[in-house]
């Protein structure tokens, strides 16, 4: 990674997103909030938008920084904001950790040797804390994100069965995460690169994936046509320094489409953004594009999915015990609407019978799983 070249991004974005807060008002709510999770508070920025109904369940969009930013950079440099208002999704941007090794804020999948974080916890605990607050459509939560953000998405698509789709812009995989891949189920994907990114390569690099090969494993993992279609996007804009292609990539179905826009010349850049560090190609606007994406698309669901109705939980509300009449998961958690951890269970039969006694009175959040999937209910302890 070039760390010079990010350093010169991130200052240069904050001027940009300091003259931009100074001339531009915000018409609506930004919720900063923290969450526990895993003995480290967390912190994120929840958009709400325009007109936000909170009788209606929505979708949910995360969208990750990248390696050496932040939230409140990404916020502005891959805005949705506008695209929120409209068509009336939450939109989370999440803080990641400072990584021991470099120093930076980033997220951790993988790349980086000598590291722990739970990123995939923090995340799924982030969208249960969520849930507890906010009427969210869980069929329909879906990630994004900027370099180490775009690794981050694609990550939660291997590790996750949370997301309906994820969307990457300059942003690839590694080892560990084509593992990982090689055995989760389809997942639709949008890849975003500029073939003149020095930073994430286009052709790949050592430990990160070439992005032919990328979209070529993910195609062929969700039974795409190998053969895409490529339309050229138009050269609306001749001074960027860049053109684009978008590659599509069909199914019989289409309910696992790949799409690639190949950003010919482009830099490692958000497309579209009004912040042009670096070649920006602004014939397309990227966030418009993620989201003409996602609206397509809902949880993929199977045969072997778990579903609510299948657990029964007593009493509700509850003082010491709650009986669950389940037989197929063998791990329990329960988060705090703040997203902390408070019962961890697996692989016992306390599962069945468990003991809330010493909880706090509150509303909390129950997931159970198996190596099939997973179910999140609720209950109260009084």
């Amino acid at each position: 990674m070039n760390h010079y070249y990010r350093f010169q991004f991130c200052t240069a974005l904050v001027a940009f997103t300091l003259l931009y807060l100074s001339t531009v008002g915000m018409a609506q709510t930004t919720v900063i909030g923290t969450i526990k999770h895993d003995g480290l508070i967390r912190d994120y920025r929840l958009y709400i938008p325009k007109n936000f109904d909170s009788k209606k369940a929505v979708p949910l969009v995360f969208n990750f920084h990248g390696l050496t930013s932040n939230a409140q950079q990404q916020e502005f440099y891959g805005d949705f904001r506008g695209i929120a208002d409209t068509a009336g999704f939450l939109l989370v941007h999440p803080n990641g950790t400072v990584s021991k090794t470099a120093g930076v804020p980033f997220w951790n999948v993988g790349l980086a040797v000598g590291e722990s974080v739970d990123d995939v916890g923090f995340v799924e605990a982030l969208i249960d804390s969520l849930q507890l607050k906010y009427t969210i459509d869980p069929n329909r939560i879906y990630a994004t994100g900027m370099s180490n953000g775009g690794f981050m998405s694609y990550f939660l698509a291997c590790s996750s069965l949370r997301f309906a789709a994820i969307a990457s812009v300059t942003g690839s995989s590694t080892p560990l995460m084509d593992q990982k891949c090689k055995s989760s189920r389809p997942v639709p994907i949008l890849e975003i690169h500029g073939t003149a990114d020095n930073t994430v390569p286009y052709n790949g690099t050592t430990g990160i994936k070439a992005i032919p090969a990328l979209v070529a494993f993910w195609a062929a993992k969700n039974g795409c046509n190998p053969t895409p279609q490529i339309n050229q996007v138009a050269n609306t804009n001749t001074a960027d320094g860049a053109t684009a292609e978008h590659h599509i990539y069909s199914t019989s179905t289409g309910d696992a489409l790949v799409e690639h826009f190949k950003v010919i010349g482009g830099g490692h850049t958000w497309p579209g953004s009004i912040f042009p560090i670096g070649v920006t190609c602004q014939d397309f606007n990227a966030s418009k594009e993620i989201w003409r994406f996602f609206s397509q698309f809902k949880l993929i669901t199977n045969n072997n999915d778990l579903h609510h109705a299948e657990v029964k939980i007593f009493p509700n509300p509850a003082i010491e015990k709650i009986n669950i009449l389940q037989s197929k998961y063998n791990e329990l958690k329960v988060y705090s609407i703040d997203g902390a951890i408070t019962i961890h269970l697996k692989n016992t039969s306390t599962i069945n019978d468990c003991d809330i006694s010493y909880l706090k009175p509150g509303i909390y959040t129950m997931e159970l799983s198996n190596n099939q999937g997973r179910v999140v209910t609720k209950f109260v302890k009084i």
